[in-house]
């Protein structure tokens, strides 16, 4: 069973910076991808960024080149650096894992999914 654990979450000022990271406990090699998701009140899921398995990376439009995703060698770490965040990153960041390709693309479906950690920016 995977269990993913989020942190690093909180309340910054637009301009501001925040590095979320996720604890991956038992998860496999099957799985190719990981990825950072996230959903504000009442609104759709949206997915925010992606890595493979080989550190190839994806970012949805609005995130890229503020936001870098990345993970430690063994994949038991996700990180997303956020900087430059804006009051529209507000919302529940959810860091997931699927067994697939993240070259299926950012919302496609994962398999594992963390409690979130929420991420407030204000104006």
């Amino acid at each position: 069973q995977v269990h993913l654990v989020e942190s690093g979450g909180g309340s910054v000022q637009a301009g501001g910076s925040l590095r979320l990271s996720c604890q991956v406990f038992g998860y496999t090699y099957s799985s190719y991808c990981m990825g950072w998701y996230r959903q504000a009140p009442g609104k759709e899921r949206e997915g925010v960024a992606s890595i493979e398995s080989d550190g190839s990376t994806m970012y949805a439009d609005s995130v890229k080149g503020r936001f870098t995703i990345s993970k430690d060698n063994a994949g038991e770490n996700l990180y997303l650096q956020m900087i430059s965040l804006k009051p529209e990153d507000t919302a529940m960041y959810y860091c997931a894992a699927g067994t697939r390709y993240c070259s299926d693309g950012l919302d496609a479906g994962m398999d594992y999914w963390g409690k979130g950690t929420l991420v407030t920016i204000s104006s």
